[in-house]
Order: structure tokens, then sequence, then C-alpha cells
């Protein structure tokens, strides 16, 4: 990695799923108003309403539409005012 590319906040922080509770350390430049103790180190801690490890897209909990039930209830009404 380059040297002097970050600025000087760029620091571990702790981000946690405020949805689910999940708390996780990644280096980032977030700022943060509170700060987590894990395994004896304080982290400055970074809220997040929804993330990947609660997003119904990443978690495999999505719910898929029937776009081809969609698509021939449009042509089912629309057929009448076929040329």
């Amino acid at each position: 990695m380059r040297k002097d590319i970050h600025p000087e906040n760029y620091r571990l922080v702790a981000f946690r799923d405020m949805s689910n509770g999940e708390t996780w350390i990644t280096k980032s430049c977030a700022e943060a108003r509170e700060t987590e103790t894990i395994d004896g180190v304080e982290y400055p801690l970074v809220k997040l309403e929804i993330s990947s490890h609660s997003h119904p897209f990443y978690t495999g909990k999505m719910k898929l539409v029937d776009s081809a039930g969609r698509v021939d209830k449009f042509r089912n009404r629309y057929s009448k005012f076929k040329k």
C-alpha cells in the first residue's frame, strides 16, 4: 500500500449493525462519537441501521418476485389493444 495517501484519522474502527447486534472491526475514516472495548482494546464505534450481516439480499432471505407471472398478466390485460 502506498504511504501517505490516507487521511490522518485512518484507523481501526468497530462497526455495529443495530438490527442484529453484529460487531466487526475494520480500518476506516468514519467519524465516531462513541467507543467500544473489544478484547481489552478500545475502538471508535460506528452504529449502522442495516449492513450485509442483516440485509435480506445478502442473507438469502429475500423474496423473489415472479416476473414471468407479471408479464403474462400484462399481456392478458392489454391483448385487446393488439392490432
